[in-house]
């Protein structure tokens, strides 16, 4: 098994509502890490080329950088929790990578950092 990883980082609010309680808004540095797999490798040796997951990877963050999570439509209805971001930015970079993916690799996780320390990670089951 074949595995890359890509890792970017941007800076984000939000306000998470637990057991039924608002938090007051907060800001965190966040730091996303975004792991490949496959059994082979194309024609080139690659289990993918690094620059074509790592400029859509920081497209997605690109979204995020100096906002609230909360203003953006995704999160609108869920909690923008680390939890969530990672989920999000999983079925995002699937959706727009897979095509050159396939068939030798798939995203198999990501992991978002909110804190140092807290580490919320997303293995998608279906891709």
């Amino acid at each position: 098994m074949f595995e890359i990883t890509v890792t970017a980082d941007f800076c984000a609010a939000h306000a998470l509502t637990v057991a039924g309680i608002k938090e007051p808004v907060h800001g965190h540095n966040w730091h996303v890490t975004v792991t490949l797999v496959g059994t082979e490798l194309d024609d080139d040796g690659l289990l993918c080329d690094f620059h074509t997951v790592e400029s859509s990877v920081h497209a997605i963050t690109d979204e995020f950088n100096n906002t609230n999570l909360n203003d953006h439509a995704v999160f609108r209805e869920n909690n923008p929790s680390a939890e969530r971001v990672a989920e999000y930015i999983a079925s995002e970079l699937h959706q727009r990578v897979a095509p050159t993916l396939a068939p030798h690799a798939r995203v198999a996780a990501v992991s978002v950092t909110e804190a140092p320390g807290c580490i919320a990670t997303y293995r998608p089951s279906g891709h």
